[in-house]
């Protein structure tokens, strides 16, 4: 039975990993200021999500002052790991952009026991080493003025930003619905962001609003809502680590919409995260 429960939840998580994947191809798509994009991507998924929550009867009530506060600080990291990671999209192409985004495994194992009693766990530090061979093996030559070069760098702090909201979110996860949770992150970012869409051109929502809704409602509202929940069950790291095959299926979904061939070395740089990947799944089911 506990392996059954262990595999079913690995399931979970695999469709959220897919789910939250296509934002890769969403993200170099969408022709709008990508500030834009994030703040309607926030605002839908905010409704779509507050729709979900009063339909289930989830309460949105916040416990305590320090969570609100938690839940602020952790909403503004979001926001700075969608746009720099958008930015990172644009400026090179899927494949960089996600598999830049996923050197976040090496960062929360690094960080993790300083958010946590838990004891900094080596072979976390092994397998992120193979995550970083494989952005080593993918970035172009080191050329400032590269758009490809600026897009890794991107990657990289949007990975920054991206591992840190995870963090402070993990001890939130016991206590809040993780839906409550993605609920409350799109609307302080949209709260956040109100001044960008006042200024930015929003002008191509009338021909980009199916792809925009798309991004809301699949890759937001119900990938990173089932990503969340999946922290319930797993560590931060082990989750991370896991989720961090979604550069292979971004990659894959990139080269049927967008017909982006991948070169050689982002096979070998995509081989290499897979592989952390399958170790980690392995390694959790034994604990």
């Amino acid at each position: 039975m506990k392996q059954n429960v262990h595999i079913q939840n690995l399931l979970w998580l695999t469709i959220a990993t897919v789910f939250i994947s296509s934002s890769g191809a969403l993200g170099k798509f969408i022709d709008m200021p990508t500030p834009v994009i994030i703040w309607w991507r926030s605002a839908l998924a905010g409704v779509f999500l507050f729709i979900f929550c009063k339909y289930k009867g989830f309460s949105l009530k916040i416990e305590s002052g320090r969570d609100r506060r938690i839940f602020i600080i952790a909403s503004f990291f979001m926001a700075a790991h969608w746009i720099t990671y958008f930015y990172a999209l644009k400026l090179s192409n899927v494949a960089i952009g996600m598999l830049t985004l996923f050197t976040f495994p090496v960062i929360i194992a690094l960080l993790e026991p300083l958010f946590s009693k838990l004891k900094f766990d080596s072979v976390h530090l092994f397998l992120g080493i193979l995550v970083l061979i494989g952005v080593y093996i993918l970035a172009p030559e080191f050329n400032l003025e590269s758009s490809q070069l600026q897009g890794v760098f991107f990657g990289l702090l949007s990975a920054v930003c991206y591992a840190v909201r995870i963090l402070l979110l993990k001890g939130q996860v016991v206590k809040y619905n993780g839906t409550v949770l993605m609920f409350y992150q799109v609307a302080i970012i949209s709260v956040i962001l109100i001044p960008v869409v006042l200024i930015g051109d929003s002008s191509n929502i009338s021909t980009q609003y199916p792809f925009v809704i798309l991004l809301a409602l699949l890759t937001t509202a119900i990938g990173h809502t089932m990503f969340v929940n999946s922290l319930k069950y797993f560590k931060a790291s082990t989750a991370s680590i896991i989720g961090s095959s979604q550069p292979i299926f971004g990659i894959i979904i990139a080269y049927i919409f967008l017909n982006e061939i991948p070169t050689s070395n982002t096979f070998i740089g995509g081989s290499l995260i897979l592989a952390t990947v399958i170790i980690e799944s392995i390694r959790s089911k034994k604990k």
